[in-house]
């Protein structure tokens, strides 16, 4: 980017749009010029993916909203977003069951609606230099653009009301879906607490 020459994201993008390309791929979108050309590319017909800076899912969806595009474009446009976070995979080659830790199993058991109380953990060994720890796996939350969340997106109803919306709709939330990979031993409960249990 060279703003002394005019080179930004939304200009570049103008200039990749008269290529005629099916599939476009924007950086991220940080400003207001260059959301309103994504989503005006999205409009004519483009597969437009990109990134932008939100907590979760439906944040992503009023972030366009707040950088100043009209809902009634961002919910003809959108057809899906997807918020992720990464959590340290457990040590394949020291993880063992053992006991968690009161507070991990009350997290887990609000979350999942269920009682357990042991969980996979690494004791540490020389693979993950005594860490436990071995790589990392995403968490994700994937917000499909229905009807009915396009219809309160566009009578800009408060993210809450969105939100459960979407999990009637069948959404799985981040932290949701790390205490699924907790229970099934590829992260702690502790990594998902640490990383998203405080988002949404």
């Amino acid at each position: 980017m060279n703003r002394a020459a005019d080179i930004t994201f939304a200009t570049g993008l103008r200039a990749i749009m008269r290529l005629d390309p099916d599939i476009i791929l924007v950086g991220e979108i940080r400003d207001a010029e260059t959301a309103n050309v994504a989503i005006q590319s999205a409009l004519t017909g483009h597969l437009v993916l990109s990134s932008i800076h939100a907590n979760d899912s439906i944040g992503a969806v009023l972030r366009l909203i707040d950088f100043g595009v009209e809902p009634f474009l961002v919910t003809s446009a959108v057809i899906g977003t997807v918020a992720q976070r990464l959590v340290r995979k457990v040590c394949p080659y020291c993880r063992q069951v053992l006991v968690a830790p009161p507070e991990e199993s009350m997290a887990y058991q609000q979350e999942m609606s269920e009682v357990r109380t042991e969980f996979h953990y690494g004791r540490g060994c020389n693979f993950c230099s005594r860490t436990g720890y071995l790589g990392r796996i995403g968490v994700f939350e994937i917000l499909t653009m229905s009807e009915q969340v396009r219809g309160l997106l566009s009578k800009q109803t408060p993210a809450s009301e969105i939100k459960t919306q979407a999990l009637r709709e069948g959404m799985i939330t981040m932290r949701r879906d790390g205490m699924l990979k907790a229970r099934d031993g590829l992260t702690t409960p502790t990594e998902v607490i640490r990383n998203v249990f405080l988002i949404g």
